[in-house]
């Protein structure tokens, strides 16, 4: 990055990245809209990357006692698999074609959780937070092939916790955990791929104290936002992260 405008817009995104690892869950789509204006398509996953590992480690200790780690357990193994998955196929398959397959089937999924929560019966009991395996499976392997091949692993992430029903702060510290776990997993890949070098590591280091901040204010607004409202604005959001990775 050549441009102050590209520094000024880098740090803007890596302040949502934290901003959305501990405070509005679906956030980070802006953030990748950003990075998208500002860096080359490539170039940036190594860098955003540590990025997010950065934001990752505030992330972990705020919400440290906020984690379900039955949940966490069930899909991490599956998320490792199609990193793997991910790996094998980056470059072999051409990128805007996997974000747009990604986004079709991200928004299909959005669409029907709205439609379920808004007929739902509101007298009825919350999700009992028990996954079936296949469902567990299916989040797991196609979050670690999104996240290896289009890091747009958080959306199907999203909605696999709000269909499990968790509280908001076992939500976020659940999920903070699942992508901190998976971004370190993620790293050797990324050397091996090139996508991590001398070079992305000092942009890296210049932006990463952006996300950590951002990371500490998400943990200050987190207890101002009510549970219906965190629900909504993480749909929402998501909806819009699916409709860009479909549309452009």
């Amino acid at each position: 990055m050549q441009e102050l405008w590209q520094w000024v817009g880098a740090a803007v995104a890596a302040y949502l990245v934290g901003l959305s690892k501990t405070g509005v869950p679906g956030l980070g789509v802006l953030s990748v809209a950003i990075f998208a204006s500002v860096l080359p398509a490539r170039e940036s996953t190594g860098i955003v990357l540590v990025v997010l590992i950065a934001a990752d480690i505030v992330s972990v200790i705020a919400y440290r006692r906020d984690v379900d780690w039955t949940q966490l357990l069930r899909i991490l193994p599956w998320a490792a698999v199609g990193i793997v998955f991910g790996w094998l196929i980056l470059g072999r398959i051409d990128g805007p074609t996997t974000q747009r397959l990604i986004g079709g089937i991200l928004t299909v999924l959005i669409i029907v959780q709205l439609w379920r929560k808004l007929r739902a019966d509101p007298n009825a009991a919350p999700p009992d937070g028990r996954a079936r395996p296949v469902l567990a499976a299916s989040a797991g392997v196609s979050a670690g092939i999104a996240t290896m091949v289009a890091n747009a692993a958080g959306p199907i992430m999203i909605l696999y916790l709000l269909a499990m029903g968790l509280p908001k702060l076992a939500f976020i510290g659940t999920s903070a955990w699942y992508f901190f776990v998976l971004n370190l997993f993620k790293v050797p890949f990324s050397m091996n791929l090139g996508l991590i070098n001398s070079g992305s590591l000092q942009i890296s280091a210049i932006l990463a104290p952006f996300a950590m901040g951002g990371a500490v204010t998400g943990r200050l607004i987190i207890r101002y936002i009510d549970q219906r409202l965190f629900e909504w604005l993480a749909l929402g959001l998501t909806l819009v992260a699916g409709l860009r990775l479909l549309l452009w």
